[in-house]
């Protein structure tokens, strides 16, 4: 669990483009420090934890669990918008990648 947490703490410092030196900085720790946290050696504390959460506007549950709620209650509101057409376009084109994959294996 201690490296997964670490690969999506890498992956959210990674896409703001942060080094270890700057990102540390942000959360009050060392670098060697986050070094550690992102191999899974250790864990950030529930502040520290707290505090990257509000610096990168990630959730909790997204660091934590690879969850992120924002993304499912995003594709739920598109899903409701979509017209029969559109519904019936999108199944019939989920129907022929799967044909595509099959003739593959």
């Amino acid at each position: 669990m201690k490296e997964e947490i670490g690969k999506r703490i890498t992956i959210i410092r990674e896409n703001l483009g942060m080094t270890k030196e700057a990102f540390s900085k942000e959360l009050s720790i060392t670098p060697q420090y986050l070094g550690q946290v992102e191999k899974g050696k250790c864990m950030l504390s529930l502040e520290k934890l707290k505090l990257l959460c509000e610096y990168t506007n990630t959730s909790a549950d997204y660091i934590l669990f690879g969850k992120d709620p924002n993304l499912i209650s995003n594709t739920k509101i598109h899903l409701t918008k979509l017209t029969d057409k559109q519904i019936k376009h999108g199944c019939n084109m989920l129907k022929e990648l799967a044909l595509f994959l099959n003739k593959e294996d």
